[in-house]
This record gives C-alpha cells, structure tokens and sequence, in this order.
C-alpha cells in the first residue's frame, strides 16, 4: 500500500497496517486489528490491485484457511497473486481461529483439528470455548464489515481449503445475502459425520445434535436449497483425508443433488490435500468468483 492508500483508510479505523510488499501489478497487505466477535487480537492479509490501490471497487474472495493454517500459508503458498493482479480481484486471507494466552484450556488443547488454528467457522456455545470461538459472527459481521468500510470492495466471494472449504460452505449457503460466490478446495463436507469435527463440535457444542447440524454444509445446503447458480469444488483424487472418511465428499453432491443446486465437482488425479494441490486449481477458483461477479 503506498502512503495515499494507507491515509484513506478513515480516520477512525481500528486496523494497523502491519507490512506491505509490492506484488505483480498490486499490493500484498498484512494487518492487525482487536476483534469484539473474538474478543482477541485478530491477523488479516489482503492483496490489492493497482485499481484498488488507485480507490476503484474491484470485486473480491474471502479464502478460509484449514486445520494448523494462519493467514501466512495461503499468501505465502497459492501463488494466487498472478491471477489476482491480472482480473484486478481482491483477496482477503483471515486467520482460522482466535490465538489468545488467556484462554488457557483451549491454548492447552493439543489437538490440531480442535484447538488453536481450528474454529471451523462457528460460534462455539460452550466453555471454555464460547468467550472467545466466535469465528462465524468474526467473519459473517465484523471481518465483513470491515472489508466494506476499509476497501474498495464491490460484490464478495467466498471460498476455502479443507476446514476452510467446510466454513465457505456453511457459511455461503448460511448467509447468502453477503456472499456472491461460493467454491472451496478439498472441503469437509459433513463436519457432524467426520471424527475430526466430531471431536470439535463435542468441545464447541457440548450433545445438542441441533447445534451440530446446524455446523453442517452438506445439512445446511438442503436446509436452504439453491442459493447460487454455481458452485465450484476442487477434490484431490489421491487425497489421504478423502480416504480416511475425513472430507465425506459423496455427501456434499447428494446434498446439492437433492437441493438441486448446481455443482461442479471436479477429483483432480493424483493430487493429494497439500498446496501444490491448490496451486493447482486456485486460478480456476479465481476466475470463478470473478464470472460470478461480473453476472451481477
């Protein structure tokens, strides 16, 4: 972000501008800012073309990052820049769950698929997670807001890697007023039927099996039916989660079958659930969102 940019930012912003690097025919941006959703400092990067650097509203995609992730891995690993610079999109990369000293027992948590760096983008509603596991009231409002009142963004996307993929999903269909554009990489498709989200939704949810499916994407896509005209979903073929039963990835095209939302379903050979698997087709999902955004 060059100095103009930076002072543009109102005059009241609770955002730090933490880095800056100059990237293609854009910017790559990290800030921080304290989040009341989470009650916890909170860590974002975002990549602005030079028509957002020069104040034009430019459509965008929010990415979910999965299990162990920050906002680091996917700026610094998809090479999603490229794409990005070239369509004039912007791209907002969050953190995947709050990372606060003072919540001790979830701190202590060592498990990678509940504890810090896992959130699956809900609001958790028991202790000690609910002070400060609020990721789907961080994302859906205060995230959101923020991105509108911040930067230049037009119409916004969503989309995600793994527990990420699930949070696109769930929230997508969730919330489909705030969202244009639904995709996702490699997601867990039925978080209430995979151990992995068991394990969280026991700790988040404590035995409210409403809450659970409520947490669900494949449950809340028929809930809901069709919201977007199509959806993109990218699945390595030679994916060790998908085998172990973690992704349940026949669940989510029954679910869009039967809400008759139109899917794209696409099992990549050979590729397993790493990066090089999203560098792959991360520039497909870019193109994606941006189609959907030019539909209006």
């Amino acid at each position: 972000m060059n100095n103009s940019y930076k002072h543009s930012l109102s005059t009241n912003s609770k955002i730090e501008q933490i880095s800056v690097n100059r990237c293609f025919d854009g910017e790559q941006h990290y800030y921080c800012h304290e989040s009341t959703a989470t009650k916890t400092p909170m860590t974002f990067s975002i990549y602005l073309p030079d028509e957002a650097l020069a104040g034009r509203r430019c459509p965008a995609v929010l990415y979910l990052s999965g299990l162990t992730c920050n906002a680091d891995n996917v700026t610094h690993k998809a090479h999603f820049q490229q794409k990005c610079s070239e369509l004039g999109m912007i791209f907002i990369a969050p953190d995947t769950s709050p990372r606060s000293n003072d919540a001790h027992d979830v701190a202590n948590d060592e498990r990678y698929f509940v504890g810090q760096g896992a959130s699956y983008y809900v609001d958790a509603t028991q202790a000690p997670w609910a002070e400060h596991f609020n990721m789907q009231s961080y994302i859906v409002d205060e995230l959101y807001d923020l991105l509108r009142s911040e930067f230049p963004t037009d119409s916004i996307g969503i989309t995600g890697h793994s527990m990420g993929g699930h949070g696109a999903l769930l929230l997508g269909f969730k919330f489909p007023s705030k969202f244009v554009s639904v995709s996702a990489l490699a997601p867990v498709c039925a978080a209430s039927e995979s151990a992995w989200g068991q394990a969280a939704y026991t700790e988040y949810f404590g035995d409210d099996k409403v809450l659970w499916a409520q947490a669900d994407a494949s449950q809340m896509i028929v809930e809901v039916g069709q919201q977007y005209a199509s959806i993109l979903v990218d699945q390595g073929a030679a994916d060790n989660f998908l085998a172990e039963g973690q992704l349940q990835t026949p669940k989510l095209q029954a679910a869009c079958e039967k809400a008759k939302q139109p899917l794209t379903l696409r099992y990549q050979a050979g590729h397993d659930h790493s990066y090089y698997f999203i560098q792959t087709v991360i520039n497909d999902h870019i193109e994606h969102h941006w189609r959907m955004a030019q539909m209006g």
